[in-house]
């Protein structure tokens, strides 16, 4: 639902938007074509995936159902022959580009000892090096556009020491296209082009988010993003640039007074769960910390609660979860703790678990009682940095269905 009433300021425009066939990618190529933009889908899927819906082509037939004009191109942004053919084709078909968001990104959540080469590779060559890479072919066209912009759906560089630990391979990564923004900015100012970031405040219901969760329920609609870019490339480039801009900030100043409609549940509009390298907390997550200030919070409870976890433990469980976790629990109660959900009939007590775990979580006793009795999400503690995991992370997200089944016994 776009609250963003659509100005047709982006008409006759060409958009070169890299991952555009699913996503925020293609939320933005839609709101765009309701202008009558001219839309280049740069993007890999050609072929429908058997999980994932959308191509380039089904993507280019919605655009021109609502009055764009679409171009569908197969680029992976690691290949610079193929971005360099997408461009040729674009200036073809529509005489040049205006504006260039670099959307495709690839990510994996995961610490130093844990992430393989190649997945460092494929980040850091589709995240920094391909943003860089389409920026500077795309160059020589924005520098003829009388209305040039470049958008990168990047965070601001925050430099919270967190966000490095739990993933410094995806962070690097990730502010790689963030730095390009801040570099950018500047060298381009003299050539009128607007350089920006775009950053979501909460979760977005897309694929990554549902692949590292499970659940969208607490997320916002890819929407909120596209109403918030579509503002953006709509400002002169000329004078709004090397901004590092948040969605809901973006859309507030817009007009939108009431955000509840991006919500992909209404009903969890204040327990959204808040985007990674961003610290100011929800006020789900603030409410949490103030019930859990004190030494009332989890006292005494992690036994207890440990006895409980083991007399819930189901063949079914082990079957369905097959992980084995580790609990580092900090403060009052600090201990080391474990479930194996791997190894029937699975197990549960103190100590570390005897055939090592999957995902070790470390956390403070005060909040990990309100964390299993469902009080407070795993995904939200983790981005807030109240909850460290190392190990396999969504093994990790899927103690949230067992945390769901003890609620009722907590």
């Amino acid at each position: 639902m776009s609250l963003v009433a659509n100005t047709g300021k982006l008409a006759g425009r060409t958009l070169f938007i890299t991952g555009a066939s699913r996503g925020i990618g293609k939320a933005i190529a839609l709101k765009a074509a309701k202008d009558g933009a001219n839309v280049v889908i740069a993007a890999k899927t050609a072929e429908p995936h058997p999980k994932l819906p959308g191509t380039i082509y089904t993507t280019a037939e919605e655009i021109e159902a609502l009055g764009g004009k679409a171009l569908p191109c197969i680029v992976d942004v690691r290949d610079e022959a193929q971005i360099q053919k997408a461009i040729d084709e674009a200036v073809k078909k529509f005489n040049g580009i205006d504006i260039l968001v670099n959307n495709a990104s690839a990510i994996s959540l995961t610490g130093t000892a844990e992430t393989d080469m190649k997945r460092y590779d494929l980040m850091h060559n589709i995240n920094t090096r391909g943003t860089f890479l389409t920026s500077k072919l795309c160059l020589p066209l924005l520098k003829e556009s009388n209305h040039a912009h470049i958008l990168n759906l990047s965070p601001p560089l925050n430099m919270n020491p967190y966000w490095f630990s739990l993933h410094v391979a995806y962070t690097m990564a990730k502010y790689g296209m963030s730095m390009c923004v801040l570099g950018m900015s500047e060298e381009f100012r003299p050539l009128n082009i607007g350089v920006n970031a775009l950053w979501p405040r909460t979760g977005i219901a897309t694929a990554a988010i549902e692949m590292l969760t499970g659940d969208v329920s607490t997320s916002r609609i890819p929407d909120i993003v596209a109403d918030a870019a579509y503002f953006m490339l709509c400002k002169d480039p000329k004078t709004y640039t090397g901004n590092f801009a948040i969605d809901e900030d973006i859309v507030r100043e817009a007009g939108v007074k009431d955000l509840t409609p991006y919500a992909c549940d209404p009903s969890k509009v204040e327990n959204l769960l808040p985007d990674f390298f961003l610290d100011v907390p929800t006020l789900a997550q603030q409410d949490v910390d103030k019930k859990s200030k004190g030494d009332s919070g989890a006292g005494g409870q992690i036994p207890a609660l440990f006895e409980t976890i083991g007399k819930s433990i189901t063949p079914e469980l082990v079957k369905k979860t097959q992980a084995v976790y580790q609990f580092n629990v900090k403060g009052k109660e600090e201990g080391v703790w474990h479930i194996d959900l791997k190894n029937e009939p699975g197990a549960c007590g103190s100590g570390e678990p005897s055939s090592g775990a999957d995902a070790t979580l470390t956390m403070d006793g005060k909040h990990f009682a309100e964390m299993f009795a469902g009080k407070l999400k795993p995904t939200t503690a983790f981005m807030m940095g109240k909850l460290k995991i190392s190990g396999d992370l969504p093994k990790a997200m899927k103690l949230e269905k067992l945390m769901k089944s003890l609620k009722s016994k907590l």
